[in-house]
């Protein structure tokens, strides 16, 4: 029976993305019933100045499961981005992060076999987009409101120089994600979950955090469990990467080690990413649009064909999935049919390009 998929084509490079992961995933023999949805700002003149239609929302709460292309968030709506409006509408409160060498990659660490996830909670945190901006009396109010209440910490700037986040972390959801992050290393036989925190400065949310993450993994005895402060989690994964294995951590902090992963095992070129929760689960490449790149056949598919990867996992198709990454992995090795990014020098005139590169791998998968 085939499974129903959403394919969010993107905007910039976007489409030829979706395109070559497309490709990809028909070539392991998987049947794909995919329904194919337009948003980003390409289709905005045509759709009121919405870049993300209600139509792409309404597919993926229907097929429960979509790989998403890159999409550029447009300056000047009402989208703080449009794939955080969208993880927020279906309820995606956790971002799943493999970081993982293939050989064949430019790294410093190409010898090291890092083999990292990162679980990064969604929904909470700085990234909730509680604020308050400076000179409204709104923002007076609350620096007013906190001076009184607060008995020994207290805001000394005034208002009308001032901006406001509110950080909120909450019992319910760390113990969410962390379990995720458990269930998750149970499920693909890790080792050890690393809660990653700033308890020993922000002891009422960050500390907040680590305690609830103590207290579940009581429920894990099967599987190691540590924590780290967040920047000595930055120089632990710099100076010995492999030593680590699931990371979980709130939403910011999960943001930027996310991309340090990235860049110690490539760069976001290879790196793939899913969005889970109870309203399905949305695949995406770590990268962006790169618009200045649109239609030159040029970008690296490499992230998004990994993440159809990980979509054929979502969906129990895991053979079909060993098989697209080790196809991935077998092309990337040999480095022929690689575009630019993947070659020694940037210039090798003989980099492929995205479709090429695609096709490969399909090759590949025969």
């Amino acid at each position: 029976m085939a499974h129903q998929v959403t394919l969010i084509n993107g905007d910039g490079t976007g489409p030829e993305l979706a395109a070559a992961a497309r490709m990809c995933v028909d070539a392991t023999g998987v049947k794909i019933n995919w329904d194919v949805q337009e948003a980003g700002v390409d289709i905005m003149a045509k759709n009121g100045g919405n870049p993300l239609p209600d139509s792409v929302l309404a597919s993926v709460r229907k097929t429960k499961c979509a790989l998403k292309a890159p999409i550029t968030t447009p300056v000047g709506t009402g989208f703080r981005s449009i794939n955080v409006h969208l993880r927020q509408e279906l309820g995606l409160f956790a971002c799943i992060r493999p970081c993982k060498q293939y050989p064949g990659v430019r790294s410093y660490f190409d010898k090291l076999g890092v083999d990292i996830v990162i679980v990064r909670e969604n929904t909470e945190d700085l990234y909730a987009g509680v604020e308050f901006e400076k000179g409204k009396p709104a923002t007076g109010e609350l620096i007013e409101f906190i001076n009184k209440i607060s008995t020994d910490k207290k805001i000394k700037t005034k208002a009308d120089e001032t901006g406001v986040s509110i950080k909120p972390i909450s019992v319910s959801g760390t113990e969410r994600i962390v379990r995720c992050a458990f269930d998750y290393a149970r499920k693909h036989k890790r080792k050890k979950v690393t809660a990653v925190h700033k308890a020993n400065i922000m002891k009422y949310s960050d500390g907040l955090y680590l305690q609830t993450a103590q207290r579940v993994a009581k429920e894990y005895a099967d599987i190691e469990f540590e924590d780290r402060i967040v920047d000595n989690m930055c120089m632990q994964l710099v100076q010995k990467p492999e030593l680590y294995d699931v990371l979980v951590l709130p939403n910011l902090y999960g943001d930027i080690i996310s991309d340090l992963g990235a860049g110690i095992v490539g760069g976001l070129g290879v790196a793939p990413g899913e969005n889970v929760g109870p309203g399905g689960a949305v695949f995406e490449a770590t990268h962006g649009s790169a618009p200045k790149y649109k239609g030159l056949n040029k970008v690296n598919p490499t992230a998004l064909i990994l993440s159809g990867m990980l979509m054929l996992r979502h969906l129990g198709e895991t053979d079909a999935a060993a098989r697209l990454e080790n196809a991935v992995a077998a092309v990337i090795l040999e480095g022929k049919h690689v575009t630019y990014d993947l070659k020694p020098d940037r210039n090798d005139p003989t980099a492929v390009g995205t479709k090429e590169m695609a096709q490969a791998i399909c090759e590949k998968l025969k």
